[in-house]
């Protein structure tokens, strides 16, 4: 059976987090999204980095990953893209539902 996820990727362009979102949802790959504007500090060349980014989470199914991923990439301006995901666990029969019917 496939597992219900939440594919989550951050950007810190809103012209691309918006063209990542469109292209997602009009390709029916994701049910809905989030975006949330975050602060983020990382490791980047051996060089402490911080920056605002869009932190963008889908609800969509775990056989769709590799589509998304894919799609996401193309877009995407980051040489390496954070583009993971988690198990949606304990969620209402209806908020699946909404899912199941939404993705194709």
């Amino acid at each position: 059976m496939d597992k219900y996820i939440i594919l989550t990727t951050l950007c810190n362009d809103k012209k691309i987090a918006d063209k990542i979102i469109n292209v997602l949802l009009e390709k029916r790959l994701v049910a809905g999204t989030q975006v949330f504007k975050v602060h983020s500090k990382y490791w980047w060349n051996n060089e402490l980095e911080e920056c605002d980014e869009y932190k963008i989470e889908f609800r969509t199914k775990e056989s769709k990953f590799t589509q998304i991923e894919n799609e996401i990439k193309k877009i995407h301006d980051y040489d390496v893209a954070e583009i993971s995901s988690c198990e949606i666990k304990n969620a209402s029969k209806e908020i699946l539902n909404w899912i199941d019917e939404n993705v194709k």
